[in-house]
């Protein structure tokens, strides 16, 4: 009788213990807003996080991104690519993708104090080996939190080999990486000129390719322009320029837009500290 009762107390006392344990974890983790549940496996087997606010996440692909929304801020992004990032077919800079993602995305975080600050490192005509002079100078000089790094467009129509662009690539972000920089692929358009190319989609493959070989996220800019189209959001004449290469004013709106949206699903959900 006396060991059952032994028994029944330490069944008893097992959960009580790991019970203990998680408050303490939390409490501690309470006073740092900013901390990443790191100790969430220290917790016992099916408690609700979400009793003390907090919600267990997987890793995520933007952590300094995370970082800067949970602490609130500022956050500074480098747009850095060609033409597409420069915002040749726009109407003005203000029409340009990364600017209306400026835009955007001061909307949907109006907590950061100082905002969210793009700087816009697009130069019209680029291939790799000409964005991987300037990497050092035109972005990790910058010191952003975050890269979009938009690139492959002109590659397959000035006759750089695939092998060397994916090579190239690789160096470049591991270049970021090092520097303790988020980064983000944006793949190359769709468009008639890279229809009529033989091997151009190949270095978009190449882009999603090197995303899913690096866990970077890639914006799927191919895909989603044919889908604006097939869902009607906007016509051909919308969408191109003139010159039917570059996007017109309505389609850079759309892409900074899905810039942002990719940017907010790729930092994770963020609690944000309250005010003092």
């Amino acid at each position: 009788m006396i060991a059952l009762l032994a028994s029944s107390l330490r069944s008893r006392v097992r959960p009580l213990r790991a019970l203990m344990r998680g408050i303490a974890v939390l409490a501690g983790l309470s006073v740092l807003p900013t901390a990443v549940l790191a100790y969430a496996d220290l917790l016992p087997e099916g408690f609700d996080l979400a009793i003390f606010g907090f919600e267990a996440s997987p890793a995520v692909d933007l952590p300094h991104v995370r970082e800067q929304l949970a602490s609130g801020g500022p956050l500074r992004i480098v747009a850095f690519g060609s033409s597409s990032t420069e915002g040749i077919g726009a109407s003005s800079p203000a029409a340009s993708y990364p600017a209306r993602l400026q835009v955007d995305l001061n909307r949907s975080l109006p907590h950061l104090v100082g905002g969210v600050t793009v700087l816009n490192r697009g130069i019209g005509g680029e291939h790799v080996d000409d964005m991987m002079r300037r990497l050092g100078r035109d972005v990790v000089a910058a010191k952003p939190h975050l890269v979009i790094w938009q690139t492959g467009s002109n590659d397959p129509l000035r006759g750089i080999d695939l092998d060397h662009f994916r090579e190239a690539t690789l160096a470049g972000l591991r270049t970021l990486r090092e520097a303790g920089i988020d980064v983000v692929l944006m793949e190359p358009q769709w468009c008639p000129k890279f229809d009529a190319t033989p091997g151009s989609y190949r270095f978009r493959d190449a882009v999603r390719e090197i995303g899913e070989e690096m866990s970077v996220p890639v914006i799927r800019r191919s895909e989603l322009m044919r889908s604006w189209v097939d869902e009607a959001r906007l016509t051909r004449k919308e969408l191109f320029a003139a010159d039917g290469l570059h996007m017109a004013d309505r389609g850079y709106a759309l892409l900074a837009r899905a810039a942002a949206d990719e940017i907010l699903r790729d930092a994770g959900p963020v609690r944000v500290a309250a005010a003092e």
